[in-house]
């Protein structure tokens, strides 16, 4: 598919290189999977809703993922590991595609975003200890100012993204927002190539250059 082929080589280019950073011993790591596809001629992202019974971020929008393990061998490892653990996807159903660039979270956790390409046809399996629900998102969606908000947090810096997103399919409403919206913002910029509806606090040309001086600007802190 062509189009398929066009969003390939635009997040390719964006692909991390600071391998030096998940070398750092002190910071405990993770990593999330960023599952795309197309349905309908348009790109989705699959989302899941966290259990309610986790001890952190319960009942929240996120991406799978979670903690490395000492067997995993990289952080895509880890992602897909992860995937597979709480929605069912098989690591060979994963077409991965990149990396970015790893963002070092509120709780210390340096977590790396990978993003690969899954089937249209993937029937999740949500494991009910982890996961409550799982969605999907159009990618463009994230570039629209209509049910987007922006607001300062404490101990964060810039603003924090907030979007309100009602399935079609099951009619339930999900507030996505924080890290999980910055990422979203990110992918829809890169992939569309194309400034998003509302202020983002970097420059779209240049998007993953501020998570990169975001983070060694964090780390530098350490």
């Amino acid at each position: 598919m062509e189009l398929k082929k066009r969003v390939i080589e635009r997040l390719q280019k964006c692909t991390a290189e600071g391998e030096q950073y998940l070398r750092l011993p002190e910071l405990q790591k993770a990593s999330v999977l960023i599952p795309l596809f197309f349905r309908g001629g348009d790109l989705h992202v699959l989302m899941t809703v966290r259990s309610i019974e986790l001890k952190h971020n319960a009942g929240e929008v996120c991406f799978p993922g979670g903690k490395s393990d000492r067997n995993d061998t990289d952080e895509i490892h880890t992602a897909l590991r992860e995937a597979e653990e709480e929605i069912g996807l098989p690591p060979d159903g994963v077409e991965v595609v990149c990396r970015f660039t790893p963002i070092l979270n509120q709780r210390g956790l340096l977590v790396t975003p990978v993003v690969g390409f899954i089937s249209e046809s993937f029937s999740a399996r949500p494991n009910p200890a982890e996961v409550s629900d799982v969605f999907s998102v159009p990618v463009e969606f994230f570039l629209k100012d209509a049910n987007h908000t922006a607001y300062p947090v404490a101990n964060i810096s810039g603003m924090t993204h907030s979007f309100i997103y009602t399935d079609p399919v099951t009619d339930k409403i999900h507030q996505i927002w924080g890290l999980t919206a910055s990422l979203s913002i990110l992918m829809a910029v890169l992939v569309f190539d194309r400034k998003p509806e509302f202020e983002v606090g970097f420059d779209v040309e240049n998007a993953i250059v501020k998570f990169r001086m975001e983070l060694e600007h964090r780390i530098s802190k350490l």
